[in-house]
């Protein structure tokens, strides 16, 4: 199947940044995720994943280039997949999903309520290169648009995920979308990772990411409470410190010592490493 690629603005294009690292993660002999559909939809849309030389650069450790994402991500699906099992009947919003099939490595029982959520453009895409399945659910729409979710059930718990995403949203602009959405359901729970301040100043002047630079839009935060206090009713469950990952034991020895050093203090994990935060409301 030929896929024509549409010119895709920089937030767009973001999405190749996570399914190129989880594509590449799937080619490693011991991935860390092992996501091969990633790398089956990469294939497929034919991206160029040049653009990003964090991740094809000659220089550094394969496994380090794409730790990060592909154990982000794999954090991510731990908890929408103990959420589904403890609630059957939820709503799943994955928010900001781009061509993540975390849906497929998730494999919720067949009571859940799946909804992707992404521009229209990526949508569109998704529909070519993603098998269909049951409860499952599209929608294009900017998420700024409060409208995106009027098809969505409000008498159902949830489980709201958004990989890679915040970075990419206007402060203003995500305080809104975290009301809207927890106002939307009875009860739930909320997981994005972390930007603090720091991380957002290395996407805006970091080469190897250039392509997706001007697109960064939130300035960041560094206290995990800090959602508490723009979301009525949002309570921070847990902070996940990728420093203290047991995958971290798979990384050169270099890596593995910053690592564990690092993982000793939380300020210093959610500055040099990745934190995800998971809320409940």
């Amino acid at each position: 199947m030929a896929i024509t690629l549409p010119a895709f603005t920089p937030a767009e294009e973001s999405l190749f940044l996570t399914l190129g690292g989880r594509a590449l993660d799937s080619r490693l002999p011991q991935p860390f995720l092992g996501d091969t559909m990633a790398d089956e939809i990469l294939n497929t849309v034919g991206y160029d994943l040049a653009s990003f030389p964090t991740l094809t650069g000659r220089l550094g450790d394969p496994r380090t280039k794409v730790f990060d994402i592909a154990v982000r991500a794999k954090r991510l699906d731990e908890i929408v997949g103990r959420y589904v099992i403890e609630h059957a009947d939820a709503v799943v919003l994955d928010l900001g999903a781009g061509l993540d099939n975390r849906m497929f490595r998730v494999n919720p029982p067949p009571g859940v309520g799946w909804y992707d959520i992404d521009f229209p453009t990526v949508i569109d895409l998704r529909a070519q290169v993603l098998p269909q399945r049951a409860g499952a659910h599209s929608i294009g729409a900017d998420l700024t648009d409060p409208g995106w979710l009027d098809g969505v059930p409000t008498d159902r718990p949830a489980v709201i995920v958004a990989d890679g995403l915040v970075a990419f949203i206007t402060q203003d602009d995500f305080v809104s979308l975290l009301n809207r959405v927890l106002s939307h359901f009875p009860c739930g729970q909320l997981a994005f990772n972390l930007y603090t301040t720091y991380a957002i100043w290395a996407l805006k002047h970091m080469p190897g990411l250039a392509a997706i630079a001007g697109a960064v839009a939130n300035p960041g935060f560094d206290d995990p409470h800090q959602p508490e206090r723009w979301a009525h009713g949002l309570t921070l469950a847990e902070e996940i410190f990728l420093t203290r990952a047991p995958e971290v034991a798979e990384l050169p020895l270099t890596v593995r010592l910053i690592s564990r050093l690092a993982s000793r203090s939380a300020a210093v994990s959610r500055i040099i490493g990745t934190t995800i935060l998971r809320y409940c409301f």
